[in-house]
Formats: C-alpha cells, structure tokens, sequence
C-alpha cells in the first residue's frame, strides 16, 4: 500500500500558491538569515561574525568563515570543536556590544 501523506503540501494543482509559498521562503531566509545582522569583532581575537540579539536570551551569530581556522578557542580545541557552542570570549564581547548600545536587543521584554 503506498501512502500519499507528506508532511507539507507541494500545491502541484495551483501554481499561485507555489509562487506565494516560494516567495514567503524567500522572505523568511532574509528575516532568519540576514536582517538586523551586526558586526560584532572579538574583543580578543579580532575575529569578526555577524549578530543578531532576539532578546536578551537569544542571540544568533554567524561565522563569516570555519570557526576552526578564524578563532583560537576553537582551534585549541582541536577535532573537539564541534562540543563547543561559541567562544566564551566571543559572547563576553557581544554581551560588551549590547551593554553599549552597539547591537540592538529586538525584544527587550523578554
């Protein structure tokens, strides 16, 4: 027996809701991906990523490169880099950044 379930519609028999589905992705990939990203550069290192501050819970960062060969926290490391979440001395600069007003906290009220 073969099942026709998927876990989400392909709308193969209306092509305007696959070019609105299209186009809501491609919005979302700048919302999640690109929008109110800032340079934040590691007080100890220089090495330089991307942020953004959801809350002051949540912050997303983008390497610009392998954190391997740009951070020395993660180079030391070694092959054991992939337990690692971020530098500690990475977030310390972007904590420095908020507290200055460098990077802007989205949600404060969270």
């Amino acid at each position: 027996m073969t099942s026709t379930w998927s876990k989400a519609p392909d709308f193969a028999d209306s092509p305007d809701r696959v070019e609105a589905v299209r186009a809501q992705t491609v919005a979302d990939k700048h919302t999640y991906l690109e929008e109110g990203l800032q340079d934040v550069q590691c007080r100890a290192c220089g090495t330089c990523v991307l942020v953004r501050k959801n809350s002051f819970r949540h912050t997303s960062i983008q390497w610009q490169g392998d954190p391997q060969q740009m951070c020395p926290e993660f180079t030391d490391a070694g092959g054991r880099a992939g337990s690692r979440q971020t530098c500690p001395r990475l977030l310390n600069s972007i904590n420095h950044a908020v507290m200055e007003g460098i990077i802007e906290v989205r949600d404060r009220d969270e």
